[in-house]
């Protein structure tokens, strides 16, 4: 089985699984424990290696349930903890769309070693195989989904990308000088899928996007297209970025584009 938790001691694998991200970083913790000799035999190495809940800062919403939901991306089987109580704990059609994407195209795009921004990043999947792909990956989005967002990408990343996925927060048009500096943060790509639905933070998400587009920048956008508003934003979105469409799926309404910010 080639899920990148393969190299992390998987809890709960007898008896069932724990229900939730909270249960499997309990049981991951109890595993932590036995392994340094403080709940079972005391092993000959003092070596520590990270585990995924000595990684985890933040944490995961308890909701009443979550599932485990699978994908398959650059020949890597990964496992995303979703909940359908949160628009930002479910994988959306226009992440699939990019994910599938950036794996057809990871030459030309030239992703080893790439620093990448996801916005929006909700359950992680899009910054997962950006991971495996070989990029340097800060996901983003609010408070409430960093929990959920760190666990699944440490589950699928850790000890299987040449670089650890960072998590931050970010709420689309505020403090974004003082949390993202220009002078420290450049990004060679900006990823966003299914960002633009029926919400009344538009603006601010255009904002967001023009703020991380230095020169050099490209901006990656994959959308279903569902009311009249998604098109609206299109439209603004024309005005500041020399947009060209990459892909198009119209049996499921996605668009994917890319944009560079216009300096003129």
């Amino acid at each position: 089985m080639d899920v990148c938790l393969s190299s992390v001691q998987q809890p709960g694998c007898v008896g069932g699984e724990p229900s939730s991200p909270a249960g499997w970083l309990e049981a991951e913790k109890e595993g932590a424990l036995q392994k340094d000799g403080a709940g079972g035999p005391q092993g000959g190495s003092n070596k520590i290696e990270p585990t995924l809940h000595s990684l985890q800062k933040f944490v995961p919403t308890d909701y009443a349930s979550y599932t485990q939901e699978y994908y398959r991306f650059a020949g890597k089987k990964i496992v995303i903890q979703e909940s359908i109580e949160s628009y930002g704990a479910v994988v959306w059609p226009g992440a699939t769309a990019l994910c599938h994407y950036l794996e057809e195209h990871t030459d030309e795009l030239n992703l080893q070693d790439a620093k990448i921004l996801e916005i929006g990043a909700g359950p992680g999947l899009v910054s997962i195989v950006a991971s495996i792909l070989g990029a340097q990956v800060t996901a983003t989005d609010l408070p409430d989904v960093l929990g959920n967002l760190q666990y699944n990408l440490l589950k699928n990343t850790l000890k299987c990308t040449a670089h650890l996925p960072e998590v931050k927060e970010l709420v689309w048009g505020e403090n974004l000088e003082q949390n993202f500096p220009k002078s420290t943060f450049y990004y060679d790509y900006v990823l966003a899928s299914d960002v633009v639905y029926h919400h009344y933070f538009l603006d601010k998400l255009l904002t967001t996007m023009v703020y991380f587009s230095q020169p050099g920048t490209v901006l990656l956008w994959a959308n279903k297209f569902r009311f009249s508003t998604d098109y609206e934003f299109l439209d603004k979105f024309n005005q500041v970025f020399d947009t060209t469409l990459l892909a198009e799926y119209p049996e499921s309404s996605i668009k994917l584009f890319k944009g560079i910010l216009k300096w003129d």
